[in-house]
This record gives structure tokens, C-alpha cells and sequence, in this order.
């Protein structure tokens, strides 16, 4: 199977992409977290803030508050007990227990890991793993590595005018395990909403941040001793308490830097980590499409061409203005929910649904690589929405404009039952749901200027807007549960994306919710 058919498989015709009769072995399953062995650790504060200040100062943080940061974006937030269904008559019921975090993940797997290079007064500088299991830091090098990062990313940043630089890589092992081949896609949605988190709790703690999804990635992997066979980074995010020069000063622009030479500067690192699977299966399909979409050399560093207008149909719904929408953060990530068959249908406010939106895309606007200007570009990816029940809309397939704050209508009617039969699984009851948005991307995910990295970042960027879609909810009082086991020709079919060139990314029902029966607990002190 080439790539290209690998990966349009993964968003049309999964059953094709993955292997056959595959079965995932829940007794030797990998851990949701990484381990390591043998390193020096750094143990961070657990007395977390339940609050976070809207506007806090722009001061370099130290070890205590750099551990709040951490654990409002990726760390073990609690522990939860429900009970499911059996189908069985002996049993009615048998309980599901769960690690959250405030970034939801497939399955709750977590196949991505977060490193950080620090550079704080009260702590070595170096390269640091978070361990999110025991809310620590693991120390796998000391030293400055300012040079080394910013031509790793061909001197397109300041990096010694940054505190930090946070690192989002995937473990390949961690979900293949279960989804097989599927698992490239989820990988990178997965990563994008860590990164979307990332973001999100940067602005809370008054850190600047900007994106870079092209870097040299075996310089990379090097400098945070990762096996490229087992586990490659995905994004690079620097992050600065002052300011910082975001495109880079020039200075040593004027040639190319290799992986191959960077490499060269630094001695491998050998650390012990622990897996718990004792027999890890190959995945070739993932480690060609990582390897083909990996960058060599800075000189290979692409821009995608413009992105194409949202369209839609003749009529055109001009939603309420919203002068300000803010909320409290940790409220939000606190209270978000995945209801599953809990939703409850609920009319809609035309306020409620032009503050979701508006929210969402105003905080999408973030610094990145591949942009020709900083903020005010068009998003690669969209929003569209089949509403049913919302005031003053009629039911209906609509295309969010984000620059006019307005619903182009696409078709007329109520799509919910075409929904569910789209539904791989019945896990959603689509009928109780008001809201079934859609994140819409281009199909060819820009692979003439980037290549096959071209379908990861897409990815990325549909993650990290489902993230803000979920807290924008969650402010709101609402749920939202992100599905991927949907028929992405019917939903494609319903927009007319056909004719554009792009495709439905994922599937994010939205409404209000009732309370299932579960136990669950804060793991704050």
C-alpha cells in the first residue's frame, strides 16, 4: 500500500488501512504514561491553584509555578468510576475506572508525551520529561541547548529570550496497540488538543508561546533521547515571559543546518523507561509515514499556499455580536464532560451558539511556523455545523464564516438521523444532541508544499480547535464528545465539500447533558 492511499484509507475507508483480524491485548497493554528509570527527578508542587487569575503578570516563572503550568495541561487531574452496561444476565453491570486529564485523548490512552527545555533560576537548566503519574520532572540533560534549538528550527526563534521550550511527541506503541493503523490519525488530533491545552493555560499564566510544526526532527528526537522507532516529536513550542523575536534574528539564515549535523554536536542519551507491555507488534505503516514526512534540512522548510474561503449557500445568518466572552479556565477544564448517551435535547440560544463559536475561533488565532504573518490569518480549518433546535435558525447544514461571524446555510432540514446512521458505533445518541459540529479540512492536506507532514499538521490544527470547541462548551454548561467512528462520505456529502477539495476531519456533538451514575475523585492535595 503506497502512503497516499494509506492515508486517504485512514479518513475514508479505514477497514482498508488496518491490519485484518486484529485484536487488542488489554492484559499486556502499554501504560498511558511514560516511565522512566534510573534519572534525576524533580518533584513539583501539588498544591495546584483551583483558580487561575485572568491577566497574570508576564514574570518568568519558577520551579512551583512551572509545575502548576504543567499540571493544568497535562497532568493526572483525577480518577473516575462508572458503571457500564453488560450484556450478560449474571452481571448487570461491571465498573470502568479512568485517569483524566484535562485533554481528553482517544480511548484515554494518551499516546503523547511532553517534554520541556527549562532555563529557570531555581533548577538546572536542561531538557526535562513531565512525568504526569507522579507530577515530577526527569531530568535526561543538563546544559544549555539554546544554539541547538534555534537552528533545529532554522533560526526562526529567539530561544535564549525564552524560559522554556515544550516538546509534543507521540508514542506510536501507546494506541496502535488497540486501533491499529487507525492510530496515526488519532496521534495527531491527540496532539493537537495537548497543544490547543498547551496554549490555552500558556495565556493564563501570561506566558507568550508560538508554534512550530518544522524542525529537524532526528535533532530533535536526538536532544530529548527518543528511539525514532518507538516515539518522534511533533511540535515544538517555545514559550517567553518578555519579549521575544518570534521569526528569528537572521543570523545564520544564510545556509542550511542538517539533522545529520546537528546531531553530531550532542552524545546520544541512554535512559531507562518502562513500558509494561512485554510484547510490543511492529508497525511499518507508522514508521513509513513518520519517516517520509520527517525534515532533513532547514532549507526544506515550506509554506502552504492560501487557504480557500469558507463557503456555503446564497443565505447567510449574521450571528449576535459578542463584545467579550471570558471565563473562568480552571472551572472549565474542571468541568468538562464527554456525555456520551447522556445528552438531553435542549434549545439552543443564538447568544449561546455565537459565543461557542466566536470564542473558539478568536482563541484559535496563535503564532505558528507556517504562516506568512503572525494572527489574522484564515484558519486551514473550519467549522461547520448541523443545527437542529436553535433559536431563530432554521434546521439545517451551515458553514461558519469566522471573519463575518455568520452561518452560510449549505442545506435545509434535520440531518440527525443521516448522523447516526454515519455512526460506527451507537455511543452517541445524535437525536438528544442540538449541536453536531464538524471541523473541515483540505483533502490534499497541502501535500504539494508539505509533503506528507502535511496530514499531521492538519491533524494537529483540527485537535487543537476541538480543544477550544470543548472548553468554549464547558464555560457554557455544555458537553462535547469528539467522534472519529463516523462515515466521513456522508458527512462530506451533506456540506458538498466535494467540489472544494476538503473533508470532514472530526465529528464534536455538543448540547446539554444529565449527570451519569459514577464515582470520581480530585487527585489534588
Amino acid at each position: 500500500m503506497s502512503l497516499e492511499e494509506f492515508l486517504h484509507n485512514l479518513q475514508f475507508d479505514i477497514n482498508r488501512a488496518n491490519q485484518p483480524n486484529w485484536e487488542a491485548d488489554w492484559e499486556d497493554a502499554p501504560l498511558s504514561y511514560k516511565l522512566y528509570r534510573g534519572v534525576r527527578v524533580v518533584p513539583l508542587s501539588a498544591e495546584v491553584p483551583l483558580s487561575l487569575a485572568v491577566g497574570q503578570p508576564p514574570l518568568k516563572p519558577d520551579v512551583e509555578r512551572i509545575g502548576h503550568f504543567l499540571w493544568y495541561v497535562y497532568g493526572i487531574t483525577g480518577v473516575s468510576q462508572s458503571m457500564e452496561p453488560d450484556d450478560s444476565e449474571e452481571q448487570e453491570a461491571y465498573p470502568i475506572h479512568s485517569y483524566r486529564r484535562f485533554a481528553p485523548s482517544g480511548g484515554a490512552l494518551y499516546p503523547n508525551e511532553l517534554y520541556i527545555y527549562l532555563k529557570l533560576d531555581d533548577l538546572p537548566d536542561g531538557i526535562y520529561h513531565y512525568d504526569a503519574a507522579h507530577h515530577r520532572l526527569d531530568l535526561l540533560r543538563e546544559g544549555n541547548f539554546d544554539s541547538y534549538v534555534e537552528r533545529a528550527l532554522g533560526n526562526r526563534c529567539d530561544i535564549s529570550s525564552c524560559f522554556g521550550t515544550a516538546f509534543v511527541s507521540t508514542r506510536f506503541w501507546k494506541n496502535f496497540f488497540k486501533y491499529n493503523n487507525f492510530a496515526y490519525r488519532l496521534q495527531g488530533l491527540d496532539a493537537g488538543v495537548l497543544m490547543g491545552q498547551l496554549l490555552e493555560t500558556a495565556k493564563r499564566f501570561g506566558f507568550e508561546s508560538g508554534v512550530y510544526v518544522q524542525f529537524l526532527d532526528s535533532a530533535v528526537n536526538h536532544l530529548l533521547g527518543l528511539t525514532e522507532e518507538e516515539e518522534s516529536a511533533y511540535a515544538v513550542i517555545p514559550l517567553s515571559a518578555a519579549a521575544t523575536n518570534w521569526a528569528g534574528n537572521g543570523k545564520g539564515m544564510e545556509r542550511a543546518f542538517t539533522a545529520e549535523e546537528l546531531c553530531s554536536e550532542l552524545p546520544a542519551i541512554s535512559v531507562e523507561h518502562y513500558e509494561r507491555s512485554e510484547k510490543v507488534r511492529e508497525f511499518p505503516m507508522l514508521l513509513a509515514v513518520n519517516e517520509a514526512s520527517k525534515i532533513d534540512s532547514t532549507g526544506d522548510f515550506r509554506k502552504p499556499g492560501r487557504n480557500p474561503e469558507v463557503r456555503g449557500g446564497e443565505k447567510e445568518i449574521h450571528l449576535p455580536e459578542i463584545e467579550s466572552f471570558t471565563y473562568d479556565f480552571a472551572e472549565a477544564c474542571k468541568n468538562r464532560h464527554s456525555p456520551e448517551m447522556d445528552f438531553t435535547m435542549g434549545k439552543v440560544s443564538q447568544q449561546q451558539l455565537a459565543a461557542l463559536l466566536k470564542s473558539a475561533t478568536h482563541a484559535f488565532s496563535f503564532r505558528s511556523d507556517i504562516d506568512e504573518v503572525s494572527y489574522g490569518r484564515e484558519p486551514r480549518v473550519s467549522i461547520y455545523g448541523c443545527f437542529y433546535n436553535v433559536e431563530g435558525i432554521p434546521n439545517g447544514a451551515y458553514a461558519y464564516d469566522s471573519g463575518r461571524h455568520s452561518l452560510r446555510e449549505i442545506g435545509t432540514g434535520d440531518y440527525r438521523l443521516q448522523l447516526q446512521s454515519g455512526l460506527s458505533l451507537d455511543n452517541v445518541n445524535l437525536l438528544q444532541v442540538p449541536l453536531c459540529l464538524h471541523i473541515i479540512g483540505n483533502k490534499d492536506y497541502h501535500k504539494g508544499t508539505l509533503g506528507y507532514r502535511g496530514y499531521r499538521i492538519m491533524q494537529m490544527e483540527a485537535g487543537m480547535l476541538v480543544q477550544r470547541l470543548l472548553l468554549a462548551a464547558s464555560a457554557a454548561g455544555l458537553g462535547g464528545h469528539p467522534l472519529l467512528g463516523f462515515d466521513t462520505t456522508l458527512t462530506d456529502r451533506i456540506y458538498k465539500l466535494d467540489s472544494e477539495g476538503r473533508t470532514t476531519l472530526i465529528q464534536l456533538p455538543v448540547g446539554p447533558f444529565r449527570e451519569r451514575d459514577w464515582m470520581r475523585g480530585s487527585l489534588l492535595s
